[in-house]
């Protein structure tokens, strides 16, 4: 369990997939005693939590050879490794995504050139999701920004109004890029995850309940940085 001091009002805890990682972050204030406390109460929801992170299917460690899945906007796709030394690209063709790359290169490498792309895609996507999610909501993100994340689909600089998306949603359904955008986006009408915010959600996207499980429940992917 890690432990976070903030300057915020309340306290609140979280378990982060893949693994179940409990993080609890407090106002400067609050003592340890307090945070134990707080931690003990929410047991039943920790395990409950936990039990659904175990439950979900997990791509293992990617080497980017050909044969292994590779999931590009919600859908699972063949990767095809193909040597060239006219550069890197990736290019998708049916059911496979073909990634051209010089035969000398490393797993590492090759995971760049696909991140790169996968950057590129979303890139191209926002844009038109932002605008429409912006006009429900009736309000406007001043920037937004594209982050391979760890722990958070998305997250919210309040008083920049910018927008960081994790990169991993290319992977995702549309859906679930427009739910997250949603999210964010209310925090601009409300700074928590409290009654009025949950209100502003049903109210914006009424099935963000679904949307957020469906996100939850598709295939997790290794993270790659």
């Amino acid at each position: 369990m890690s432990v976070i001091k903030k300057r915020i009002k309340n306290m609140y805890i979280r378990v982060l997939p893949p693994d179940g990682k409990v993080q609890i972050t407090v106002p400067y204030t609050v003592s340890d005693d307090l945070i134990r406390r707080f931690a003990i109460s929410k047991i039943q929801w920790i395990k409950k939590q936990k039990k659904s992170f175990e439950g979900q299917p997990r791509l293992t460690k990617r080497q980017y050879i050909t044969g292994e899945s590779i999931y590009f906007w919600g859908r699972r796709y063949r990767l095809d490794v193909q040597y060239s030394d006219a550069g890197s690209h990736v290019l998708p063709a049916g059911e496979k995504l073909v990634l051209e790359v010089r035969k000398e290169s490393t797993p590492k490498q090759r995971e760049h050139v696909v991140n790169e792309w996968y950057r590129a895609q979303m890139k191209q996507a926002v844009p038109k999701i932002l605008k429409k999610c912006e006009y429900i909501v009736g309000v406007n993100a001043s920037e937004w920004r594209i982050k391979n994340m760890r722990t958070k689909w998305g997250t919210c600089n309040i008083e920049k109004k910018r927008i960081w998306l994790n990169l991993q949603l290319v992977k995702k359904t549309p859906e679930c890029l427009e739910y997250v955008i949603i999210h964010e986006l209310v925090h601009l009408l409300e700074r928590n995850h409290n009654d009025r915010f949950f209100g502003y959600m049903d109210s914006f996207c009424p099935d963000w309940r679904i949307r957020k499980a469906e996100l939850n429940q598709q295939t997790l992917d290794c993270f790659e940085g």
